[in-house]
């Protein structure tokens, strides 16, 4: 029974191979090396969100994640976090698939996961705050940020053009939906180092620090370009320089904590952030020492800001 019901899972809820593709999202721009690791990305990570589709136990979905390639494997995971928060939500008699995942064999990928999560969300239009209410109270924001990655990655002329943000989403969700839409900036603008600012450029200037943190994020954590693209990303933030450091700390954090390093982080760190990817993950874990409870601005943003200021002398250094 369990085994037909992951099968019909699959069938109504899976996604095509080609819903990842350029040519199906009209993404814009790319080298054909770049294009082709991101859609390495898309494809990975349907394929964490159909195995976690066919509702196994929590064991043998992380072996099937694990047969993805280590430095790959955060997007399967990623992917499974939108498998198994839709099952929660369509399939309630048995709620607690996510809970289980989080706190057992998906506890080193807790990032991708969250993000996963937010995934699903958007696909069903819900209002995120009681899903919030029941993950981390720091990491809930990350689930927000895979809301709007999930619009600028399948709705971009809404989100990216026009600059539209769901009206369900208020206060700081609106802030953690920017970071997650500048995220899917990297795939939209093709990983295309000149058009990304541009993209960014047009929006409301109050938007910008967010976009330009998820780009950051995005281009050390996929990667997809060389070296002095990095470099001319960075020299085209500007002001914004250390939001995008600290989304580079922030995917350097992901990839130790589950022990997937990769080269392109490390040269990601080297250039945004003036420091190995070791030393940037360790800023956003010295960052998070007595972080205080949610106030007037969430523990998340308290903790990216002070990502923020411990990484200034070292990116004022690099340029």
């Amino acid at each position: 029974m369990i085994a037909s019901l992951g099968w019909l899972c699959q069938r109504l809820l899976g996604l095509s191979s080609q819903e990842v593709t350029f040519a199906r999202r009209g993404f814009r721009g790319s080298e054909p090396q770049g294009r082709q690791c991101l859609e390495q990305i898309g494809h990975t990570f349907l394929h964490g969100y159909h195995a976690a589709l066919l509702d196994d136990p929590p064991e043998t979905l992380a072996h099937r994640l694990t047969e993805v390639a280590l430095e790959l494997r955060g997007f399967a995971f990623e992917g499974a976090g939108m498998g198994l928060a839709l099952l929660d939500q369509l399939l309630p008699w048995r709620q607690r698939r996510l809970h289980v995942f989080l706190h057992g064999p998906g506890a080193a990928y807790t990032y991708l996961v969250h993000v996963g999560v937010g995934w699903a969300l958007a696909l069903l239009r819900r209002r995120v705050e009681r899903p919030l209410a029941r993950l981390d109270p720091v990491l809930c924001w990350l689930a927000v940020d895979g809301y709007g990655f999930y619009y600028g990655y399948f709705h971009w002329p809404r989100a990216v053009v026009r600059h539209v943000v769901p009206q369900r989403l208020t206060g700081y969700a609106r802030r953690a939906f920017d970071q997650g839409l500048g995220r899917s900036l990297w795939f939209v603008d093709g990983a295309d180092v000149h058009r990304i600012p541009l993209s960014i450029a047009a929006f409301p200037p109050t938007r910008h620090v967010d976009l330009w943190s998820g780009v950051g994020l995005a281009c050390a954590y996929a990667g997809g370009v060389e070296r002095g693209a990095l470099a001319a990303l960075r020299d085209a933030a500007g002001p914004y320089v250390l939001h995008l450091a600290q989304g580079a700390a922030f995917a350097a954090q992901a990839r130790q904590r589950a022990s997937n390093p990769a080269a392109h982080t490390e040269m990601a760190c080297a250039v945004l952030c003036g420091l190995s990817a070791e030393a940037a993950a360790h800023v956003t874990d010295m960052a998070l020492v007595d972080l205080p409870p949610d106030g007037p601005e969430p523990a998340y943003e308290v903790w990216r800001q002070r990502i923020q200021a411990h990484l200034a002398p070292e990116v004022a250094r690099a340029k």
